[in-house]
């Protein structure tokens, strides 16, 4: 069974080694440490410092993120 997941948007503010990153979320104010979406890992798409993102998170941890899309 999947869990919903709630879909936020983000500023990449400082990127991590292993294509780990912190956001900072525009709704809440306090940043997450998120790590790529499959298909953009296949892909080859890195978000840099300052991109805008979307996350999603789990309703229960919101001190983790998947990046799913770059804007």
């Amino acid at each position: 069974m999947k869990t919903e997941t709630v879909k936020l948007k983000g500023r990449v503010v400082k990127v991590l080694p292993n294509a780990m990153f912190k956001v900072q979320l525009e709704k809440i104010e306090n940043e997450i440490l998120c790590y790529l979406c499959g298909k953009m890992n296949k892909k080859f798409i890195k978000p840099v410092l300052g991109d805008d993102v979307m996350v999603e998170m789990s309703p229960t941890d919101i001190t983790k993120g998947r990046i799913c899309q770059r804007m």
